[in-house]
This record gives C-alpha cells, sequence and structure tokens, in this order.
C-alpha cells in the first residue's frame, strides 16, 4: 500500500491521453523541448558574458577568427 503500481501508471497515461489528445501532448512536449534550447542558450550567453569579462582580448580574437571563417566561406 502506498506504492505506485505499473498497472495504475498504464491508467493515468490512457486518461491522460483521453483528455488532451496526442496532438495537444506532442504540441505540449515541443513546447518543453523550446524551452529547454531557450534556456540552455541562455546558460551559454551568461558564460560569454563573464568569459568577456574575465578577458576580453581573448573573446576578441575569437571573434575576428570566426569572422575571417565567415568571410572565406563565403567567397
Amino acid at each position: 500500500m502506498g506504492q505506485i503500481g505499473p498497472w495504475q501508471i498504464i491508467i493515468v497515461l490512457v486518461l491522460v491521453v483521453l483528455l488532451f489528445g496526442r496532438g495537444k501532448i506532442s504540441e505540449l512536449m515541443g513546447d518543453v523541448a523550446k524551452g529547454i534550447k531557450s534556456f540552455r542558450s541562455g546558460l551559454s550567453d551568461d558564460e560569454q558574458a563573464a568569459a568577456e569579462q574575465a578577458d576580453p582580448k581573448t573573446i576578441n580574437a575569437q571573434q575576428s577568427e570566426t569572422t575571417a571563417k565567415d568571410k572565406t566561406a563565403a567567397n
């Protein structure tokens, strides 16, 4: 008593699918994935900002390398 069994989980999942439908659930999961991607990009932006404050010369050198690569790729 007090433990959730596999049948109880299956019943809950079936009820969720019946209430919301497969389309709504997949849409919700897509929104969750977008949120995770946004969160990760925000973290990387924060890390880059912290790195710029620590050593701006290193970041400027990396940006100029990226710019040079982009120019050669465009030609």
